[in-house]
């Protein structure tokens, strides 16, 4: 009777209060539900699963979910009955041979993505990519460091008495750099430069390269200068070219090879001082860049008539040879450890992607100038976006505009990525996605 009275008065009788439970979330689930959960994943979900936070890398990476994925794509198909105890070190190799596809197809065909900004007050002439960092220098006089990601620049470093930056390498600790006539190292942390050659010690130096613990300088008059970088004193002097040597390398199996503006490689040995070989390019046109790659017995080579060449060190014979651009290439480089795609680019301004085996070109790319935005507006660094743009082998350069396709002096490559320098101050950071 009293619920009737209070119901009838219009007072309602007093709810029932609920019981509020908090939303399940990821750090509930118990470390056999997840490992439940990531046996349905393939090896590229695992991959961004393990990046999502520590527990679940824990999980993953103390799990066998890699070693049984591996087993079932390659060792059953091959037939072949691998010993747990390799199975870690499988994965990993799978883990690189799926890097090195998505490097190599996003390269083919990604969808290109560039970053640009105006890194020095006049043209940009070098760059080299390494951890993540891109070291630039121009006419301006002064190297400085940037962050791939960041696009920002992280050190500046000033050259004494304003000569010229010619070339330069850098390591985690240091960066090694051809000025003018002298050698220096500048410290990355402490900026502070050391000259390891007195001015006018190297006679009209036109490249070098740089590994620990020697410097070597090509030079006009044919000769490459080893500068050893602990003791300050050159260690050996190689005749390697009847002319001007324009481009050196180093090769893991302790050979110097060295291009010519003759059109002529050399390949000398590093211990006897010796000259092992002369290859000989097509034609009158000089040797413009070289390019060595230390996971195979293989260098490349670009002239300035646009033609790019490939030579094999065993037997000193050239695989293939192919006009990859109307005119100048300038620069040719490719990721390290991969024997598949060699990027170059030259005076016509475009990136090209080349087959490493066949001399083929896969593919060209030029900036879309119908894409334009703005990324950051900061005085300092003034950031933009816009689009690559594939193009056909066949296609007219004359018919495209020459701001889509400024002229490339020197280029550097990283995983799914390219940076590039040119005339009209701008680095541009090329990101490729497939």
């Amino acid at each position: 009777m009293k619920g009737l009275e209070a119901s009838s008065s219009g007072v309602r009788p007093p709810a029932k209060k609920r019981i509020l439970e908090s939303p399940a979330s990821a750090e509930a689930l118990t470390h056999d539900i997840l490992l439940i959960i990531f046996s349905f994943l393939d090896f590229l979900d695992l991959l961004h699963c393990s990046a999502v936070c520590k527990s679940w890398n824990w999980v993953i990476s103390t799990s066998k979910l890699y070693q049984s994925l591996y087993y079932k794509k390659k060792c059953q198909s091959r037939g072949v009955l691998e010993e747990s105890g390799n199975l870690e070190k499988l994965s990993k190799m799978f883990l690189k041979e799926l890097a090195l596809d998505s490097h190599r197809a996003s390269l083919e065909e990604g969808s290109v993505d560039v970053y640009q900004w105006k890194g020095h007050s006049t043209r940009v002439n070098q760059c080299r990519m390494k951890m993540g960092l891109v070291l630039t220098g121009g006419d301006d006089k002064v190297m400085r460091l940037w962050s791939v990601n960041s696009y920002k620049c992280l050190e500046e470093y000033s050259v004494p008495d304003r000569a010229r930056v010619i070339d330069f390498d850098f390591d985690e600790s240091k960066i090694v750099s051809l000025v003018g006539t002298s050698v220096g190292i500048w410290r990355r942390h402490g900026k502070k430069s050391i000259f390891l050659s007195r001015k006018g010690e190297i006679p009209k130096a036109s490249c070098m390269c740089y590994v620990d613990p020697e410097a070597v300088v090509g030079c006009e008059d044919g000769r490459a200068r080893f500068l050893d970088m602990y003791s300050r004193k050159w260690s050996k002097i190689v005749k390697i070219q009847d002319g001007p040597v324009t481009c050196i390398s180093l090769s893991d199996s302790q050979m110097i090879v060295g291009g010519s503006s003759t059109g002529s490689i050399t390949v000398s040995d590093l211990s006897s001082a010796q000259r092992v070989a002369t290859l000989k390019s097509y034609g009158s046109a000089g040797i413009s860049t070289l390019c060595v790659n230390p996971s195979s017995p293989l260098i490349f080579s670009g002239s300035t008539a646009g033609q790019a060449f490939c030579w094999d060190l065993r037997t000193m014979r050239c695989l293939w040879r192919t006009r990859a651009s109307p005119n100048v290439i300038y620069s040719m480089h490719h990721l390290r450890d991969h024997t598949s795609t060699l990027v170059m680019g030259g005076i016509d301004g475009v990136l090209r992607i080349v087959d490493e085996i066949s001399g083929k070109v896969l593919s060209g790319c030029i900036l879309d100038q119908n894409t334009s935005g703005s990324v950051s507006t900061e005085a300092s660094n003034k950031l933009s976006r816009k689009k690559g743009r594939r193009i056909a082998e066949d296609t007219k350069l004359d018919l495209m505009p020459k701001t889509s396709r400024p002229s490339i002096n020197c280029l550097a490559v990283g995983f799914q990525k390219v940076v590039t320098t040119h005339d009209d101050n701008y680095i541009r950071v090329w990101k490729f996605k497939i």
